[in-house]
């Protein structure tokens, strides 16, 4: 069977996967899911790649769950095997090496709300819309409030669930779902500008600061402390740290080795 999923290479340092389903508001259905988690993990393990773009083909982002599907399922075991599978993608995301930026446009709702949230950066097009509506067909948008609310405060959070209105994408902006919002014609060219920009960064030094930034969110603060110097620690033995400090004192370009 032809997957949904496409790997699109941009440039040597960065590639894009998109959730090609236009037919289903590229929704999150097990297939879907399966696929972007190899995809995600294949890109993870691809040491070319430095920062991987997440977006989705035709009108929008992605419309969350494909709810003929989970109308289907009925069965208890069957419903937590597709959520599980959910939140191994979202945990992927995160919890994976490389940087992943989501690029929205359209709509972002439900589980597709989840994958933005998951995503370290999000930036969209101006018009773009962001809901967890789950409880307008009854069903709570419980898993994608995961993501959704270890990014924004708990009012805007609990409005979004409870009412299941949509946010457009100025205020998803200013309570800090997303980055930033451009017109259509702008988006791509100021994504990839950030993607470029994090690219010729160690990537060393991105891999360890990725896993210390989610890590310590979860920590006392004392605890966190203790961490983040146990990790600056890790990170100045580096090779990349050394030649950095190297550089900058020296007023000329790194040569990362582990680039």
């Amino acid at each position: 069977m032809t997957s949904n999923i496409k790997i699109k290479k941009i440039n040597n340092e960065v590639s894009s996967i998109i959730i090609d389903e236009p037919k289903t508001y590229n929704s999150l259905s097990f297939n879907n899911l399966s696929d972007l988690l190899k995809a995600l993990k294949k890109l993870d393990t691809d040491k070319k790649v430095k920062v991987i773009i997440l977006e989705g083909a035709g009108k929008g982002f992605s419309a969350g769950h494909n709810l003929k599907e989970v109308r289907g399922l009925k069965k208890r075991d069957k419903y937590l095997k597709l959520f599980n599978l959910c939140s191994k993608v979202m945990l992927q995301i995160v919890e994976g090496r490389k940087p992943v930026i989501a690029k929205v446009h359209g709509a972002a709702f439900a589980a597709g709300c989840q994958l933005v949230a998951s995503c370290d950066l999000a930036y969209s097009t101006k018009d773009a819309l962001f809901a967890t509506p789950g409880v307008n067909i009854g069903l709570f948008c419980s898993t994608p409030m995961v993501a959704v609310s270890r990014k924004i405060n708990r009012k805007p959070m609990m409005k979004m669930l409870l009412t299941g209105d949509p946010i457009n994408a100025n205020y998803a902006k200013e309570i800090g779902l997303i980055n930033d919002n451009f017109s259509k014609a702008k988006l791509n060219n100021e994504v990839l500008k950030v993607a470029n920009k994090i690219a010729s960064k160690s990537n060393l030094t991105i891999k360890i600061g990725k896993q210390a930034f989610y890590k310590q969110l979860e920590m006392p603060l004392s605890k966190a402390y203790a961490y983040t110097s146990k990790m600056m620690t890790l990170n100045m033995m580096a090779m990349d740290a050394r030649e950095g400090i190297s550089a900058f004192l020296e007023k000329r370009k790194p040569k990362w080795k582990n680039k």
